[in-house]
């Protein structure tokens, strides 16, 4: 099971620019609103794409999704795990939990 981040833990992370965060939603989610900084990979692109937008297996990783009902951040995780990342974790809570905090989005 993927370790869990607060968003706290990762606001101050992204402020500190120690890790990668990654939107599980993708496509027309990931265009619309998205966590400051973060790239699109949905579950379907993961074995295709993370070699080349991850490269470094050793980086701090940060998976979400929409909420804790949806399961993309999980499926991204353990599949970035699966293929040999050490630092993957997951924020549970989701972007709907960033926004109803007032934390800034950006859009594509």
């Amino acid at each position: 099971m993927t370790a869990l981040i607060s968003r706290d833990e990762l606001k101050a992370a992204i402020d500190a620019r120690t890790v990668t965060v990654v939107d599980a939603l993708g496509g027309d989610y990931y265009a619309q609103r998205h966590l400051p900084g973060a790239m699109a990979l949905a579950p379907p692109e993961v074995d295709a794409l993370a070699p080349s937008l991850l490269p470094d297996r050793h980086a701090a990783i940060v998976t979400y999704c929409s909420n804790p009902a949806c399961p993309n951040s999980g499926q991204v995780a353990d599949r970035l795990t699966a293929l040999g990342y050490l630092e993957v974790r997951k924020y549970r809570q989701g972007i709907e939990d960033w926004v109803s905090a007032g934390l800034p989005t950006e859009s594509a």
